[in-house]
């Protein structure tokens, strides 16, 4: 039996972008990929993801923000980062991992906008987010 490929998946703060797109990987091909996500400075996951997500019956409550030194010893067969930040500052140790790069765009911080506003680009950004994982998923 082949065993599952590790990903990690990194953003700046671990608090948005990346903590979807773990859940949705470990959702949609979690009987294939073995799903982590980190930040370059870790923060806290964002309450407007965990609804995004819990709209699709996806429950990423009991996630945790991650620094990405965290996993600094491990071997990950992908590596994939979602914004354009992690991917300047991204540690040179996953070297035997396959980089992968798109860039999503960063919902706004609390405060800024409406609630309803800031929750249409969570969702926004998890649909985009879940349709470039299904074809990373279908190419590996």
């Amino acid at each position: 039996m082949n065993r599952r490929k590790r990903v990690l998946i990194l953003c700046t703060g671990n608090s948005a972008r990346s903590q979807m797109a773990e859940g949705l990987l470990r959702h949609d091909a979690g009987d294939r990929f073995e799903v982590e996500s980190a930040g370059t400075k870790a923060s806290h996951v964002r309450p407007e993801a965990i609804a995004a997500m819990r709209e699709l019956g996806i429950d990423i409550s009991g996630h945790r923000s991650k620094n990405v030194a965290e996993f600094e010893r491990q071997p990950f067969d992908f590596l994939i980062t979602v914004c354009d930040n992690a991917r300047e500052t991204c540690p040179v140790f996953f070297g035997a991992a396959t980089q992968l790069h798109h860039s999503f765009e960063d919902p706004p911080p609390p405060g800024v906008g409406s609630d309803e506003d800031r929750l249409t680009l969570f969702r926004r950004v998890r649909d985009e987010l879940r349709n470039y994982l299904q074809e990373f998923a279908r190419q590996h």
